[in-house]
């Protein structure tokens, strides 16, 4: 397949998920500094608690898809990840592609969060945006120098939820975009085949 039309693809897709997420409602309005740091704070409580679970790691993502469904707009997120073509999918499809996406981060991120064995996630500091706030922590692993990993929070969904994380400066759903973007292309634009494809590396 010809790079520009990759190229062409990805700069359509991330202009109109841009879009989406600048369209936020004024009911964002009702979001406080407060409620996003609790928000986050239960989060990496509840991640921290997995780290020194002592968990195998299938139990562990497991629990950290608990995590990821309970505290993240999967549903807004998935939209965004799967960008344009979120357009032409059916409902059905929509739904078993968020079912899929959910399960894929959980086992990707998961396994990065494993790393974090020993040491910790602390929330350090909050910012308004316009999409709600910027809550960003700090993970302490042993052995490594400390490095930020921060969420935004907004309350689109009628409550308080994350829906997007940086980690070490890394955008989750911008990473995930273009490598779903990818799997989409390699499938030729089947968005069944991304399914299972999403599946099969959860």
């Amino acid at each position: 397949m010809p790079s520009n039309f990759l190229t062409r693809r990805t700069f359509i897709a991330t202009g109109l998920a841009g879009l989406a997420l600048a369209a936020l409602p004024a009911k964002l309005l009702a979001l406080t500094e407060a409620g996003a740091r609790t928000l986050v704070g239960s989060v990496v409580g509840d991640i921290n608690k997995v780290i020194a679970s002592g968990k195998s790691e299938s139990a562990m993502i497991r629990d950290f898809e608990k995590i990821f469904v309970r505290y993240a707009d999967v549903n807004i997120m998935a939209r965004y990840a799967l960008g344009v073509d979120s357009r032409r999918a059916s409902a059905s499809q929509m739904k078993a592609f968020t079912q899929a996406f959910q399960g894929y981060i959980a086992t990707k991120y998961g396994r990065r969060f494993r790393e974090f064995i020993g040491g910790s996630v602390e929330v350090q500091s909050a910012r308004k945006i316009k999409a709600g706030y910027e809550i960003k922590s700090i993970a302490k692993l042993q052995g490594q120098a400390p490095f930020e990993v921060t969420f935004l929070v907004s309350d689109k969904s009628g409550r308080d939820k994350f829906f997007n994380m940086f980690i070490e400066g890394v955008n989750l759903l911008l990473t995930e975009r273009t490598e779903i973007g990818a799997i989409l292309d390699r499938n030729k634009g089947d968005i069944d085949s991304l399914i299972s494809e999403l599946k099969r590396l959860s």
